[in-house]
């Protein structure tokens, strides 16, 4: 009999669905310099599905930052009820792009753009996968990212970015966003280390104090990286600097993977941990459905699991 590793199976959540995922959809954008491709991951039976829209991270790796990642969460999600939506932002590896055009190395305003695409073409997208016409909730749309991630979603829910090529404050939140996940996002740019402020100068200038989507922040409580910043709590500033209603899940013993979140056995992860990751599966689903479904009691039970735990795996707080 197979022994199953370590799992946060006293968080409870619904049952399972197998899953059907479909790719590439592609989409034409004006002025993008590749086609936007897409993933769609759908669990097999239901109606009336909500959708999360996911954002990768953007990383060392090739394939992990594309619509090829993070497995872990976009396999429990659909498993568990949700369309999942996943672009290849034009900043990864996988595609080869120049780093240093205009918008490189990060892409972060073509991300956003990628967001709003895809909400503008659900139509099309239902069409292209087969099955999928008619199940979507579109009152019912989340935005998911981790890392660089995380600051997509950010700003879809209301963050502001001062562009460092000519000034503008920008505002690319999209009221079609009704909650969303920021995993292990930027913090303040005002306290962006030396190194991230002159090879990431488009992370100086944010205001979090406009984010007024409701939104969950995931942070590791180890997650320090010296060259973006000294401070232990950086990635947890989307919480504090901005208006609530927010929810902030801290992650006990948590590096910057979440226990490995970004794909199946990720040698990029420094602090593997399946627990963790289940952990982090089952606490954001359950945010999400509650977030959603206002009378889904899911994120209450989700706390009260974590609070009966002798060595609790997380942490949480809400404004």
């Amino acid at each position: 009999m197979n022994t199953p590793v370590s799992t946060a199976d006293f968080i409870p959540v619904n049952e399972s669905t197998p899953v059907l995922s479909f790719s590439p959809v592609v989409l034409s954008v004006p002025g993008r310099l590749v086609p936007l491709e897409l993933k769609v991951s759908v669990p097999a039976v239901g109606d009336q599905l909500p959708v999360i829209l996911f954002s990768h991270g953007h990383g060392r790796s090739s394939y992990l930052s594309s619509l090829r990642g993070y497995g872990p969460l976009v396999d429990f999600y659909a498993a568990h009820g949700f369309v999942v939506i996943q672009p290849t932002h034009q900043d990864s590896k996988a595609l080869g792009l120049d780093p240093t055009g205009p918008e490189g190395p990060l892409f972060w305003r073509s991300r956003v753009h990628d967001m709003h695409s895809i909400l503008d073409h659900l139509d099309q997208i239902e069409a292209a996968v087969p099955g999928l016409s008619g199940r979507l909730d579109r009152t019912r749309i989340a935005a998911v990212g981790h890392s660089l991630g995380g600051h997509t979603v950010a700003m879809l829910a209301g963050m502001r970015i001062t562009s460092p090529n000519d000034g503008t404050a920008l505002d690319l939140s999209d009221a079609r966003i009704k909650v969303g996940v920021v995993m292990a996002g930027p913090g303040n740019g005002a306290d962006l280390a030396a190194f991230a402020s002159e090879h990431y100068p488009d992370l100086r200038n944010n205001s979090f104090a406009e984010m007024t989507t409701p939104a969950l922040v995931v942070a590791g409580d180890k997650d320090v990286n010296p060259m973006f910043s000294d401070r232990v709590d950086w990635r947890s500033d989307p919480y504090f600097l901005s208006p609530g209603p927010k929810d902030l899940l801290t992650i006990v013993g948590g590096e910057h993977i979440l226990g490995g979140v970004s794909g199946y056995d990720a040698a990029e992860t420094t602090d593997e941990n399946p627990e963790r990751v289940s952990a982090v599966q089952r606490l954001t689903w359950a945010y999400l459905r509650s977030a959603l479904y206002p009378e889904d009691r899911a994120w209450d039970t989700a706390r009260a699991a974590l609070k009966g735990r002798a060595e609790p795996l997380a942490r949480t707080e809400s404004k």
